[in-house]
């Protein structure tokens, strides 16, 4: 009997530890699935950010060329733009393409700043676009991933701009206070939608969630006379 009861106990401990070691496999096998589909969505974000907004810019100030056949200045300088902002665009996708690659290592990341957006508004300009751009406060020294953030929000709004508002009276105001960034953007609804306007609704959906994630947030309202507004507090100091 003490044999019998010896053996059904060793199968009963065998059999625990298949199960646990299933259970372990399987838990590892969600982690490692979590963890592709969160890269996976940080890469489409990425991608989304850096190809839509260089290539709207594109396409509009193409569209802008075609009228100016009788005035080979502004042609010229429409034509230099069209180039710098296909320049912009081939550099952050190179980045981004570095960052894919296995052996990237430790290289220092290179990420858009909030110091940056004065760049963004006279590109935005340069594409025909009439930005008012406001700066309050002195940015912090370190701000972690809401820098980033805060940058993301104004590139997609003047995106938007470019796209269905094109023309019309825009402005930028970005506050940085100790505790947030603030960021809000307006377009007055004056302007005209570009022939290549459509959208899937991911920039403004994608910008929502990164702002959420960092405790933050986020609006994006259209007015009945077609103005729109973006707003966004971003707490600072949050960790990448």
């Amino acid at each position: 009997v003490t044999f019998y009861l010896a053996l059904v106990l060793a199968w009963g401990i065998g059999a625990w530890m298949r199960s646990a070691r299933a259970a372990e496999a399987e838990r590892r096998g969600r982690i490692a699935e979590d963890a592709r589909t969160a890269e996976r969505t940080r890469i489409a974000r990425e991608l989304h950010d850096v190809v839509t907004h260089h290539v709207t810019a594109m396409v509009v100030q193409s569209e802008a060329a075609r009228y100016l056949t009788a005035a080979p200045e502004r042609l010229d300088a429409t034509l230099a733009a069209v180039s710098d902002t296909g320049r912009r665009a081939i550099t952050d996708l190179r980045h981004l393409l570095d960052l894919l690659q296995p052996d990237h290592g430790a290289a220092e990341p290179r990420t858009p700043a909030v110091g940056r957006v004065l760049t963004l508004v006279e590109q935005t300009r340069r594409a025909g676009q009439p930005v008012e751009f406001t700066e309050e406060g002195t940015p912090a020294t370190a701000t972690g991933s809401s820098d980033l953030v805060a940058y993301r929000v104004v590139q997609e709004a003047l995106t938007n701009a470019l796209n269905y508002d094109h023309g019309g009276r825009t402005s930028v105001r970005v506050s940085h206070g100790e505790s947030a960034i603030t960021v809000r953007v307006d377009s007055d609804g004056s302007g005209t939608g570009s022939a290549s306007a459509g959208g899937s609704g991911r920039g403004l959906a994608g910008l929502r969630e990164r702002v959420g994630v960092l405790g933050g947030e986020f609006s994006a309202d259209r007015g009945p006379d077609g103005a729109f507004v973006v707003r966004a507090r971003i707490p600072a100091g949050n960790g990448s």
